[in-house]
């Protein structure tokens, strides 16, 4: 028999359901049992019979029992399981082993460094730009402006390629800054350089084909390849960048951090630029430049694209994450038309379209001045703070030890060693004084390089001094 628990909070017809379903799922009410009629149940139990009825339509709308004139109401005649015993824990089905993944993941997370480790004062990351509040009130002050003009139409299902007034300041951005004129239907918005790189292996090559990738260089780009299949091969990098001539013949596309090479910091050299532009045309295989700082350079203007020079064969990647933070999760690739409208199709397939805030915000940012602002703003704080770097490496001495490149471009440099030298050992000592630095073998494939890529963008000029004497302390 049902019961009421006057002191349950829940309601009547809640209880009275929930102990009808815990009857018949445990077979004290069988299939094909007859229920009371809801007039009789009702005088039963003291309830109102709207009440049982509730129940009773309840039980039929989920498929519990079945109704008929003649009939009444009766327990559905599917056999229900056993309730297992509090004992038995259920069981689902099995998740798959996925050694690939979870190597990789597991590489990610050395190379990105333990961020939930509290003894750390002093973290020389070169991963993070610098905030602060004046791009936290300038970017509420976009979103809640964007927020407000946005008309209902913008929060239907978007642009696949991505929001167009974005694409149109990104086209002029591009064009004024960096010398690079394309058309808003080839650009294509992103979140993030992974997701870019993902989005290239799945419309641009077949599974197991040959991928030439920078030793030391961007573990995340390597490893969405290979779990995407892709039979990937290290090229080493010397002092001028990427050794074209040791790129795999049967190549179908190379990554490449042309102005600021993502661990050495190494600027590519023309010749090795025009090396690799030509071997791009000669076996027709993809570039895919990736520009992800080169907005902060110490010498001269940011040097050309290789996209500008030879745009049929490449794919350019660039990212909000450095420029402005990490956490709005917006990039672009820009490419040959035929080649974005490619990706887009199985970023439609895969992902459908970015999140609409996000790009809403970004757009009111740059066309209200704010992003070139935040530009300036921060270009001089990496200026003190490059210097800083610099100039403490070289009064503590460090620089004569070891070898300090990547000093003209970028967010960090890289302090590096002999191949025999223990890194390790060096780093977790840092760690135990209280000093992050990241060790140039977390970006390595297979090269033997030894050292550490010390970023200085969220790290004050005091503490920067104070990081690198600690350092030389351990190292000298």
């Amino acid at each position: 028999m049902l019961k009421v628990n006057r002191d349950d909070d829940r309601p009547i017809w809640q209880q009275l359901l929930d102990q009808a379903i815990h009857n018949i799922t445990t077979g004290k009410w069988p299939p094909g049992e007859l229920l009371l009629p809801s007039r009789e149940l009702a005088q039963l139990i003291g309830v109102s019979r709207s009440t049982i009825q509730i129940v009773y339509e309840e039980l039929f709308s989920r498929g519990y029992t079945v109704t008929s004139r003649r009939g009444g109401t009766r327990v559905s005649e599917w056999t229900y399981a056993t309730r297992p015993s509090e004992d038995a824990a259920p069981q689902g089905p099995d998740t798959p082993e996925l050694p690939l993944l979870n190597a990789a993941i597991g590489h990610l997370h050395s190379w990105f460094g333990d961020k939930k480790n509290r003894t750390i004062e002093i973290d020389f990351s070169p991963h993070e730009p610098y905030l602060d509040k004046y791009f936290q009130k300038n970017w509420r002050q976009s979103f809640l402006q964007a927020s407000t003009e946005t008309d209902l139409d913008s929060w239907a299902y978007g642009d696949v390629y991505g929001f167009l007034p974005l694409r149109e300041q990104i086209q002029r951005y591009l064009s004024l800054e960096r010398g690079v004129h394309v058309s808003v239907d080839q650009i294509l918005l992103t979140s993030g350089a992974q997701h870019s790189i993902d989005l290239i292996a799945q419309a641009l090559l077949h599974e197991g084909e040959t991928v030439s990738v920078e030793d030391p260089g961007f573990p995340a780009a390597w490893m969405a390849m290979k779990y995407r299949r892709m039979q990937v091969v290290p090229v080493p990098v010397d002092e001028y960048g990427l050794c074209v001539d040791r790129i795999h013949p049967q190549s179908k596309l190379v990554y490449v951090t042309p102005s600021h090479q993502c661990a050495v910091g190494v600027i590519m050299s023309e010749p090795r630029r025009q090396q690799l532009l030509h071997m791009a045309s000669g076996q027709r295989f993809w570039i895919v430049e990736d520009d992800y700082d080169s907005e902060f350079r110490y010498r001269g203007d940011p040097l050309p694209t290789l996209f500008s020079q030879r745009p049929q064969n490449t794919l350019y990647m660039m990212s909000f994450s450095k420029m402005v933070a990490p956490g709005i999760r917006i990039s672009a690739i820009v490419g040959p038309k035929e080649a974005i409208r490619q990706l887009a199709r199985v970023h439609e397939l895969t992902y459908r379209h970015l999140p609409i805030m996000e790009q809403l915000t970004l757009t009111h940012f740059i066309e209200h001045g704010h992003f070139m602002r935040h530009m300036r703003r921060v270009r001089n704080v990496y200026r003190r703070r490059h210097e800083a770097m610099t100039k403490a490496i070289i009064t503590t001495g460090l620089n004569e030890h070891f070898t300090l490149s990547g000093v003209e471009t970028g967010l960090h440099m890289l302090l590096e060693a002999k191949p025999s030298f223990d890194e390790e050992a060096v780093t977790n000592l840092a760690i135990e004084k209280g000093i992050r630095v990241y060790p140039l073998s977390k970006y390595c494939l297979e090269s033997d390089r030894k050292g550490w890529v010390l970023g200085f963008a969220k790290v004050d000029e005091s503490a920067i001094e104070e990081g690198i004497k600690r350092l030389t302390g351990m190292l000298l």
